[in-house]
């Protein structure tokens, strides 16, 4: 068996020769679940809490606790704003989920959602300079039905020690009515990641990808599989960026979203699904296969795969398709499947594929940003500047059709994002603090180089221990003997 490296850039290559493409594909999938769990249980999770202010004699026990503190308590109490200052509110981001829409997993239970949200708040700090914190809740009412107004009650809560609320993984249709209800009754931003963050990264593809196609959004066909909270946030954001809506077709398990969708109409919880319902597909397409026909653009978020989206569907498209097929952990289809079948261009929701369309590329600039200028709200044009952003960066340092959106080590990514998208809350009039934007990127870039020099400084004085080799190679072996 192959030596694998520890930055895992060798992944492709440590599966024996005579593997196939779909064995190496599903071997990487098995590889990186178990790395995942033995790295979890060696470093008891991924993410601590430690002082960013320093005890320099026992005296400064009394500056940051009492009797000192008291003035910290009420300056505050005068001024509300203050805390943005006085405490680590102005950075701090809560990560708010119940855990009923993990992944591809569905339903895992309150705590089985802290690994995501622990993930949100390690890249957050990483990526974005931002500090984070998990908080998985039970939303189960007495009948055992997850009850979307406990999320709100529990939000609106706890939005005074937060800066800004990340919303994760709620399933639909509770998903909607928690996040319109708070970004209209919290006084920070809430942002629903899956939904917002998603639609945000997946039109910076998109953006790029016409680009290289020679087409123009407004003019393409996109046919849409699944009609959750990613497709129908994606739909909205589309549309709201120059999409023609007439050129558009959602399905869902049902069948396409159209006028005729009585089941939606009748369900008032659905009613983000409905307005779709009234703005598109007006020949009333029913199915995804009849979807695909002479379209430009594929968007899928639905049941992981690799064998949900059918090769015969993407032959069917048109000259220079657009795949994109982002469902986790699997994607609907494998880049090298969709790429036998005549797609132009393919991107997926993982970093080992090319064309990572993931929201871990907007939520740490984004979020950024707003905390900057300590924004009421991310409006959906902050969203759209955000995706204009990302896509403008790759660009400018050239794209091709493996490569149309930044990558997450591109570090330079964050801070302009952040600053663009600070830029845009001050035109749309949700910004408390007003700044420029070199101000704004040289914050966000000071930060963020803040947070991974801390991260490679604990690495190299022994606080963040690294790995044995043991543990990548036992994963490594556990996943080329699942797939034999």
């Amino acid at each position: 068996m192959k030596e694998i490296s520890l930055d895992l850039k060798n992944l492709n290559d440590v599966f024996p020769e005579n593997f196939s493409q779909e064995q190496i594909a599903k071997g990487k999938t098995l590889f990186l679940k178990k790395l995942a769990e033995d790295s979890h249980r060696f470093y008891g999770g991924k993410i601590q809490t430690a002082p960013k202010a320093g005890v320099f004699g026992f005296n400064w026990f009394n500056v940051w606790y009492t009797p000192g503190v008291s003035k910290i308590s009420t300056t505050i109490r005068d001024n509300n704003d203050a805390s943005f200052e006085l405490s680590n509110r102005g950075n701090l981001v809560g990560v708010v989920s119940d855990s009923t829409r993990v992944l591809g997993d569905g339903n895992v239970t309150p705590p089985g959602g802290l690994g995501v949200m622990e993930g949100k708040a390690f890249l957050m700090k990483y990526l974005g300079g931002v500090d984070a914190t998990a908080l998985c809740v039970d939303s189960r009412n007495e009948k055992g039905e997850n009850d979307p107004q406990k999320i709100i009650d529990f939000v609106k809560m706890c939005q005074h020690s937060f800066g800004a609320i990340n919303l994760e993984d709620i399933s639909q249709p509770n998903c909607y009515k928690v996040l319109d209800t708070l970004r209209e009754e919290c006084d920070i931003p809430v942002w629903h990641d899956d939904a917002q963050g998603t639609a945000c990264v997946t039109l910076a593809g998109l953006i790029n990808a016409l680009k290289l196609a020679g087409k123009k959004i407004g003019d393409v066909k996109i046919a849409m599989l699944g009609a959750g909270a990613s497709n129908t946030t994606i739909a909205r954001i589309i549309i709201a960026a120059g999409g023609d809506p007439k050129k558009m077709v959602l399905v869902d398990s049902k069948g396409g979203l159209h006028t005729g969708r009585e089941d939606i109409k009748a369900d008032p919880r659905f009613y983000r699904k409905w307005e779709l319902c009234q703005a598109t597909n007006p020949n009333r397409v029913n199915s995804i296969a009849e979807a695909c026909k002479d379209a430009d653009v594929l968007i899928a978020l639905s049941k992981p795969g690799p064998d949900t989206v059918k090769p015969e569907w993407i032959s069917s498209m048109a000259d220079k398709s657009i795949v994109f097929t982002c469902a986790n952990p699997v994607p609907e289809i494998y880049p090298y499947a969709a790429k036998e079948a005549g797609a132009f261009i393919v991107a997926t929701g993982r970093g080992d594929f090319p064309n990572q369309v993931n929201n871990s590329l907007g939520f740490p600039g984004i979020l950024k940003g707003a905390l900057m200028v300590r924004a009421r709200k991310v409006t959906d044009e902050m969203a759209i500047a955000a995706a204009k952003s990302l896509a403008d960066y790759a660009e400018a340092r050239g794209i091709n059709p493996e490569n149309i959106v930044p990558t997450m080590d591109e570090a330079a990514v964050f801070p302009t994002e952040a600053a663009d998208v600070a830029m845009q809350a001050i035109k749309d009039g949700v910004a408390r603090n007003i700044i420029t934007r070199d101000e704004a990127f040289e914050w966000a870039q000071r930060d963020i180089e803040y947070s991974r020099n801390m991260a490679k400084s604990l690495i190299d004085d022994g606080y963040i221990d690294v790995p044995g080799k043991d543990i990548l190679q036992n994963a490594l072996k556990w996943a080329i003997d699942q797939v034999s």
